[in-house]
């Protein structure tokens, strides 16, 4: 089992109820698939496998949650097994093992994150051009401008399509404000989930 110290701590800052789970639903998938990653995305622990996430988990105030990827959202809550309170709230080990097999199957189907599904190249987006408001804004920060067109292309793509994207003009003109803020802080559109 390779662990990552993010996730010891992760388990260890979540509520009192939700450690079990969380302890169980960790030891229970690396015991079905071997030689997993684990990383967190967005902010919650994932079990990777051949490049892709196998499982999630997360901790909530009241309860925690379980995710397969690939498998559709079942009742309420994040993931297929809905809110978990308890160890008591979830299936057998058997039933969640059939559950990660059945997720394992899905990636080794698919291929890989390294070698994408055959026939399906990927289509690059076409290029976003920097509206004059935008400019404008940038300009109003020393340095804003030149931050933002130094970052990646994926990044300034992000805040691009925000702006764009506005429906209405009150819309827009808060996301300019809030984006010239945050750019001159040296803040990506995602920031909040950035060291999750």
């Amino acid at each position: 089992m390779t662990k990552d110290p993010k996730i010891d701590a992760y388990i260890a800052k979540a509520a009192p109820f939700a450690q079990p789970i969380l302890l169980r639903l960790r030891a229970l998938v690396h015991d079905t698939v071997a030689g997993l990653d684990e990383g967190l995305k967005w902010g919650m622990p994932h079990f990777i496998y051949k490049g892709k996430n196998l499982a999630g988990m997360a901790a909530f105030k009241a309860h925690a949650a379980f995710i397969l990827h690939g498998e559709g959202r079942q009742g309420e809550g994040m993931g297929g097994y809905g809110k978990i309170a308890s160890n008591d709230d979830l299936p057998s080990d058997a039933d969640l093992r059939q559950g990660i097999l059945a997720a394992k199957a899905r990636i080794d189907a698919e291929g890989t994150a390294l070698t994408p599904k055959a026939g399906k190249p990927k289509a690059s987006k076409p290029e976003i051009s920097m509206p004059e408001d935008f400019a404008a804004e940038l300009a109003r920060y020393p340095g804003a401008r030149e931050r933002f067109d130094g970052w990646a292309a994926s990044h300034r793509r992000e805040y691009l399509e925000w702006i764009v994207d506005a429906k209405r003009p009150e819309t827009r003109a808060k996301r300019l404000a809030q984006a010239g803020e945050w750019i001159a802080e040296g803040k990506k559109r995602n920031w909040k989930y950035e060291g999750c």
